[in-house]
C-alpha cells in the first residue's frame, strides 16, 4: 500500500538520491552532482563554484537534490560524506543548533549557511540518511562523482 502523509489522500513519492562533491584544491574550483531516482526514472543535477571546498560541494549536492523535488517525498539520501551523514545520524546538528551553531569545543560550525539551507530543504520531506563508501563501484554513487568532477572542471 502506498505511503500517505497525514491528512493527505495522495501517496508520498519514494525517491532515492545519490550525491557527491568534488574539489580541485581545498579550497579551489569545485563541483557537485546528484542523481534522483524515482519509479525507474533518473534525473541528473550538477553545478559548481570557482572557489569552494569539498564539504561545501557535498552539502550543495544534497540541498539542490532536495530542492528539485516538486512535492513532499519519502527520501533516501546516499552520500559518501561522513560529515553529512554523522551530522544527522549521530545528532551533531541538533547539538550545534542548541549551542548557537558552536561545536562541542565551542568553535563555530563551518558552513553554517549551508547547514541551515539543508535543514530548510529537508523540512517538507521524510529523510533517511545512508552512508555509502566512495569509489567502491556503486553505480549511482560513481555517476554522482563523475557529475561533480565534470562540473568542477568548468571552473578551473
Amino acid at each position: 500500500m502506498p505511503v500517505t502523509r497525514k491528512g493527505s489522500e495522495s501517496p508520498v513519492s519514494e525517491v532515492v538520491i545519490f550525491t557527491d562533491g568534488a574539489c580541485s584544491g581545498n579550497p579551489g574550483p569545485g563541483g557537485w552532482g546528484a542523481i534522483l531516482s524515482w519509479k525507474g526514472k533518473e534525473k541528473e543535477l550538477s553545478g559548481g563554484e570557482r572557489n569552494t571546498t569539498n564539504n561545501r560541494m557535498e552539502m550543495q549536492a544534497v540541498i539542490e537534490a532536495l530542492n528539485a523535488l516538486k512535492r513532499p517525498c519519502k527520501v533516501q539520501i546516499n552520500s559518501d560524506s561522513a560529515l553529512i551523514i554523522n551530522a544527522f545520524e549521530k545528532g551533531w546538528i541538533y547539538g550545534w543548533q542548541k549551542r548557537g551553531w558552536l561545536k562541542a569545543d565551542k568553535k563555530p560550525v563551518e558552513n553554517k549557511d549551508l547547514w541551515q539551507e539543508m535543514i530548510q530543504a529537508m523540512k517538507p520531506h521524510q529523510v533517511r540518511w545512508v552512508k555509502v563508501k566512495g569509489h567502491s563501484g556503486i553505480p549511482l554513487n560513481e555517476r554522482a562523482d563523475q557529475l561533480a568532477v565534470k562540473a568542477a572542471e568548468k571552473y578551473k
